[in-house]
């Protein structure tokens, strides 16, 4: 009987090793369909937070944690009892932009020490073509002792989840998946299918699943990246790029990008495993890298727009009391990781200007370990010269620029507005009174 039978039936169970926004998902979504599922993850502060009902992700919810039948666990002796593991952890860069395989070859090496005949592995980390065969297959035989092929076999399924978003959800984002044989892509895509409204889509090799999800995400940093450089042209032509932007949206094949901040654990990182292993065949990424050194500028391009406009005011920037509404890499999400934002931050600390920053979603303390800053309550916030609009958080949208416009100091002074993310139409600005600027 196939393993992705004994697994359908209760008899084998699955291991989600990773419990972030990709691997939380994914193990109560099959808990959820009556499959025996262990989650586990390294961190022993995670395991208590998830067996207390808290969703640090918000991607599943409390409610749905407090009733799932997932055996969360930091004991690795835990996966000697699954056949079938799903690896979500998180795939970084270093400083110099090449991979920092760490956390994929650490699970590895954990599943590896845990492993059992007869067993399937599936990574779901974003990595280069060619990573998981010629990186995480050597790692998994030494540490099992077992051959792949003939003991184990391997899959790649790129994930595809969109934190925040609850309308492209897990079920409903079409799989892509892939095994090294015909056998492993059956296994794979049967127990994938149990779970995926959308269906599967089976491809031919494992390196062409990986090369699937690089290419889709550097796809889209180089179109943001297009879109941003107009953005920064359009300033000095003394042109709205958002009055552009619609304007160019009413043709039936505008594509829809809009400039911003490109942050977070894909768009932002994905195109240099891209790049780094094109270097390494001798081929030099002119396009992708292009567009990551346009989007990574981004954040100083804003702060010094903000700058400017504080001058432009007759302001001193570094006395002016400036906050930056919004710190996670994108809207109505807790993700901080790779967020741009900081980059704002930094670039104003450069000239003299320590901004406070105010954010709904993100955890205080995982701001301060991962940041050293100290996020700031918004009730907390008043007096301001300087409100820079960073994440288009769905609470700052409900305040509009009336709730906005509170924070500001009653000084009687010019008062300046940063919109990086369009939230206030471009006739409210012009009427509010308000120096403003928009991306």
């Amino acid at each position: 009987m196939a393993l992705s039978d004994l697994i359908i039936k209760g008899e084998k169970s699955i291991a989600v090793v990773g419990l972030g926004y990709v691997g939380l998902p994914l193990a109560v979504a099959f808990a959820g369909k009556g499959l025996k599922v262990i989650g586990f993850d390294i961190s022993p502060r995670k395991i208590e937070t998830l067996k207390n009902g808290k969703d640090p992700t918000d991607e599943v919810g409390d409610e749905a944690l407090k009733n799932t039948s997932v055996l969360f666990t930091n004991d690795e002796k835990e996966l000697k009892n699954a056949s079938f593991f799903i690896v979500t952890v998180p795939t970084p860069i270093n400083f110099d932009h090449t991979p920092d395989l760490t956390p994929v070859i650490s699970a590895s090496e954990i599943i590896g020490r845990n492993l059992t005949p007869g067993s399937v592995i599936v990574y779901e980390s974003t990595v280069y073509p060619g990573c998981t065969e010629d990186t995480c297959v050597p790692v998994l035989e030494k540490g099992s002792g077992l051959s792949c092929g003939t003991d184990f076999k391997v899959g790649y399924s790129p994930e595809r989840i969109n934190p925040g978003d609850k309308v492209h959800r897990l079920p409903t984002i079409k799989k892509i998946v892939s095994g090294m044989d015909r056998e492993s892509l059956e296994d794979i895509k049967a127990v994938y299918d149990f779970i995926i409204e959308a269906g599967t889509f089976p491809v031919s090799n494992i390196r062409t699943a990986e090369a699937i999800k690089v290419a889709e995400n550097s796809q889209r940093d180089v179109n943001i990246a297009f879109m941003n450089e107009l953005a920064m042209v359009f300033d000095r032509m003394g042109i709205d790029s958002g009055e552009v932007i619609e304007g160019m949206n009413t043709k039936w094949n505008a594509l829809g990008f809009r400039p911003g901040l490109v942050g977070g654990h894909c768009i932002g990182v994905d195109p240099y495993y891209f790049t780094y292993q094109a270097e390494r065949l001798g081929v030099h990424s002119t396009i992708v890298l292009g567009g990551r050194a346009v989007n990574d500028g981004m954040g100083r391009f804003v702060a010094d727009a903000a700058v400017k406009k504080m001058k432009e005011a007759g302001l001193d920037p570094e006395t002016v009391k400036t906050v930056i509404l919004g710190l996670t890499f994108k809207e109505n999400c807790r993700d901080i990781r790779n967020t741009r934002v900081v980059d704002i931050y930094n670039r104003l600390l450069e000239q003299g200007i320590k901004a406070d920053i105010c954010d709904p979603g993100a955890v205080k303390e995982d701001v301060q370990r991962e940041y050293g800053i100290e996020l700031r309550d918004i009730e907390d916030i008043k007096d301001c010269g300087c409100i820079i609009v960073a994440v288009a958080h769905k609470e700052y949208k409900e305040m509009g620029i009336e709730g906005i416009s509170k924070l500001y100091a009653r000084d009687g002074k010019p008062k300046v507005f940063i919109d990086v993310k369009g939230i206030v139409p471009k006739d409210v600005l012009e009427s509010s009174g308000l120096v403003w600027w928009r991306l």
